[in-house]
């Protein structure tokens, strides 16, 4: 489920769940959250660097699970962590955090790109955040770190779309850093990890905490909104609708449930 590798100051945390695209469920938030609370207290790690094995960066929260959070909530069995732990982890993680995007990022795939302090894509990478698709709100506090990293109008695309976004279009827009061959992803990756690693533990600490510590409160504001929304929306008819058509392998048809659920317009701008 998640593989961790040490080398030269480096630690390479690894989501391994392939055969589900390295979706989250329970079990993999909880363990990539433990994975960061014992790097950052680890004095012998200097930087991090995530990734995922197959064609898969992360293929987001688990849809079987979050289904059936939605309809059948007496059967979910939430892990310690959770989605709102590892989304704690990221954004109070103290070290330099790099991701390594090898394919497809999907939802909290693509949001936590929000938190990491360099984004590596391979030329395969493509980034999709399918929450207008599922009837939802963004999450992560992506309704604030996309418009940061992107700017608004690149932001607002990548969040009411539900489109994919290239690697080369995620480099262009700002999400990426850098885009590589496939190939070369992982090599590379580590050898800007390995030039962060040598520098002293205290000072890369202290740099980072001065770039990101402006930005705390609000990610903290935009967690809430992004939470509040999620109250709104979750099992209302669209978000059921999405989940149906989901199961059923079509198209959903939010014009028809809009037209026989109308939108109370005050309460979602409120």
């Amino acid at each position: 489920m998640l593989r961790i590798d040490d080398a030269d100051r480096v630690r390479t945390i690894t989501l391994d769940r392939p055969d589900a695209l390295n979706a989250f469920n329970e079990a993999l938030y909880d363990a990539t959250t433990e994975a960061l609370i014992a790097a950052a207290a680890d004095p012998n790690v200097a930087v991090v660097v995530m990734t995922g094995t197959g064609r898969s960066f992360s293929a987001g929260t688990d849809v079987l699970e979050m289904a059936a959070r939605t309809t059948d909530p007496g059967t979910f069995q939430a892990g310690v962590h959770g989605f709102p732990g590892l989304i704690e982890q990221l954004a109070a993680f103290p070290k330099p955090l790099l991701c390594a995007v090898n394919g497809m990022a999907l939802g909290i795939g693509a949001t936590m790109l929000g938190f990491a302090d360099l984004v590596l894509m391979s030329t395969d990478a493509r980034v999709r955040c399918p929450f207008t698709d599922l009837a939802v709100a963004p999450e992560a506090a992506s309704s604030y770190t996309f418009p940061l990293l992107l700017g608004r109008q690149h932001a607002t695309w990548a969040l009411m779309s539900s489109e994919w976004i290239p690697a080369a279009e995620c480099e262009r827009m700002g999400l990426a850093w850098r885009v590589t061959e496939p190939d070369r992803l992982l090599p590379e990756t580590h050898e800007v990890a390995r030039h962060l690693a040598a520098k002293p533990l205290a000072s890369l600490i202290e740099t980072k905490r001065t770039i990101t510590a402006g930005h705390r409160d609000a990610i903290a504001a935009a967690r809430k909104r992004e939470d509040q929304a999620f109250v709104r929306l979750l099992g209302r008819p669209a978000n059921l609708e999405a989940f149906t058509a989901l199961g059923e392998r079509r198209a959903p048809d939010f014009a028809r449930v809009d037209a026989e659920h109308p939108v109370d317009v005050q309460l979602h701008s409120t």
